[in-house]
């Protein structure tokens, strides 16, 4: 039998016990408290994205600024902020949305991607045909389906049966384009070798050059979103390189390459060589390392470096927030430099900003 004495002291240990772990929980509630929702930190809502696509930034600004279309306020400025630019090609140096990037066929081709930081959601597609919107046909694989990319025409199918209207995404600017391309010899393109050739690795002396990538011929506008209740989003819309093979998609719709964000660390996303840039996944990369503490600059250089080791000549750059409101970005081989766009709740109207060596 234990005494009463020791029956008291027990009490008073598991009393004391109790009210450790009560206070230790309710201490990590405040701290989870104010690292999800620091809005006069952060300036919330705030929106980034590659390129001197400000009108696009500030269209989703003022979605989530007026408090979105949906409960989803941060995916809903990054859909409304993306579409701006598919519908006004030639405010995005015509590489995104139609009228842009002809492949060899002549065609325009769309790839675009969204994902939802909050569960991590992402719907995709790829090498879609004759369907403007790609980034809302891309929302919808994500919350109609439960799969994560469609491509080719079963994308176009998929979109015509979620109500989007099917049209030519060709202009007379791409027919030109093509026209002039085919009497140039077809040239440049992303054929090694001679494209009717049966032999395995072409030899380097017999390469051809692959067309430059830079401001006139990239993929994407990337786009990352904080809203007001501190949820991330991000996505991506492309109409690819100019002169691709048919049938290739490129690294905007490539969860992890184009895009990516998680809730509890913010997003990242990239622009540029995307056959090369996809090898590395970089937008994941760089919110891994965040996720490990490091400043979003340093962790947007630190991927620039690693894909120069292995593609010295390959162009590009990365931008990053993180759920500090801390911006990151990075760039490669582009002559004059790289070009993104910023706006939060601090600033009187969106911002390009211009990183130079």
């Amino acid at each position: 039998m234990i005494g009463r004495e020791q029956q008291g002291k027990n009490v008073i240990v598991r009393a004391t016990l109790l009210l450790f772990i009560i206070m230790g929980f309710f201490s990590m509630m405040a701290y989870l408290h104010t690292y999800n929702t620091p809005a006069q930190l952060l300036h919330l809502p705030i929106v980034i994205n590659t390129w001197t696509f400000i009108n696009a930034t500030r269209v989703a600004y003022r979605t989530m600024q007026s408090g979105g279309v949906t409960e989803r306020i941060a995916l809903d400025g990054i859909e409304k902020g993306c579409n701006w630019c598919e519908a006004h090609p030639d405010h995005c140096d015509f590489t995104v949305g139609y009228g842009g990037s002809p492949n060899e066929w002549g065609q325009t081709t769309l790839d675009a991607m969204v994902m939802w930081g909050p569960t991590r959601e992402v719907g995709a597609v790829g090498y879609m045909k004759r369907v403007k919107p790609a980034i809302s046909v891309a929302r919808k694989v994500m919350e109609r389906t439960y799969h994560t990319i469609l491509v080719g025409d079963e994308a176009t199918t998929f979109a015509v049966e979620m109500g989007f209207e099917e049209e030519d995404l060709n202009t007379t600017r791409t027919a030109e384009m093509w026209r002039e391309w085919k009497a140039a010899g077809r040239k440049p393109n992303f054929w090694k070798g001679p494209h009717n050739s049966t032999q395995g690795v072409t030899k380097r002396k017999e390469m051809n050059e692959k067309p430059e990538f830079g401001r006139w011929n990239h993929d994407t506008i990337g786009m990352v979103a904080i809203d007001q209740q501190g949820n991330v989003a991000c996505g991506v819309s492309s109409n690819g390189a100019t002169w691709k093979i048919p049938g290739r998609v490129g690294d905007a719709p490539i969860v992890g390459s184009g895009a990516y964000c998680e809730n509890e660390v913010g997003g990242a996303a990239e622009t540029g060589d995307g056959d090369v840039m996809m090898r590395f996944s970089p937008s994941n990369r760089v919110v891994q390392m965040m996720k490990g503490g490091m400043h979003p600059k340093e962790a947007c250089e630190r991927m620039v470096v690693e894909i120069l080791r292995y593609y010295p000549n390959c162009s590009g750059a990365i931008i990053a927030v993180n759920k500090q409101g801390q911006i990151g970005a990075a760039y490669m081989n582009l002559p004059n430099g790289f070009p993104f766009c910023l706006q939060n709740s601090n600033m009187k109207d969106a911002a390009i900003i211009t990183i130079k060596d």
